[in-house]
């Protein structure tokens, strides 16, 4: 009992971090508690501060980021595979972590070696579906579409923030099989990246 007990506040406290910081990554971790319903000291022994529940919370995202790449990789066609890479993470709520989250703590090495695989795997994907986009279209181009895409947010309706995220991945999707090529230089690399190098 005292088990299932554990892991029901484990779950409270991790979705209660994310709804805390994705409103204000400068809240405190009181904060996180008071939404979770449970006492500081039991958030406190799981985890000894702000940085290990965000870091938990990222690498949580990181991870679903890997299993929608991985399952969307066993798709046979290519352009649907990745579609559905694109639509899982934006239904994941993935980049609303990082767009908030990054450069407020330290990764550790297991972090960076699952976000150097989150990176393979995407790469994968776009490199399939390549031949069917715009020309000069290139892999941070999904980045920022993603991070576009973690922006659309209805406060206090999470059914309403989904079906308008649908609406407009399903137009990114359109946007990059048009014909024509698309305008002015890709993001660089530190471009993508800059929230990480704070």
């Amino acid at each position: 009992m005292r088990t299932q007990g554990a892991a029901r506040n484990s779950e409270a406290i991790l979705a209660a971090a994310r709804e805390v910081f994705l409103a204000d990554a400068r809240a405190p971790i009181s904060a996180v508690a008071e939404r979770a319903g449970v006492g500081i000291s039991a958030l406190y022994r799981r985890y000894p501060g702000k940085e290990d529940l965000l870091r938990t919370l990222c690498h949580d995202g990181l991870r679903r980021f890997i299993a929608e790449a991985e399952q969307a990789a066993r798709e046979a066609d290519d352009w649907a595979a990745f579609e559905q890479f694109l639509r899982g993470v934006v239904e994941a709520d993935v980049h609303s972590l990082t767009v908030h989250l990054a450069g407020t703590f330290t990764p550790t090495a297991e972090m960076n070696t699952d976000a150097m695989r989150a990176g393979v795997l995407g790469d994968a994907l776009f490199e399939r579906a390549l031949p069917r986009m715009r020309p000069g279209a290139v892999a941070a181009d999904v980045t920022v579409l993603l991070e576009m895409c973690a922006a659309v947010r209805v406060p206090g309706d999470a059914d309403r923030t989904t079906d308008l995220r649908r609406r407009y991945v399903t137009l990114l999707l359109d946007g990059l099989r048009a014909d024509a090529p698309l305008p002015g230089p890709p993001p660089t690399e530190a471009e993508v990246n800059w929230r990480w190098r704070q």
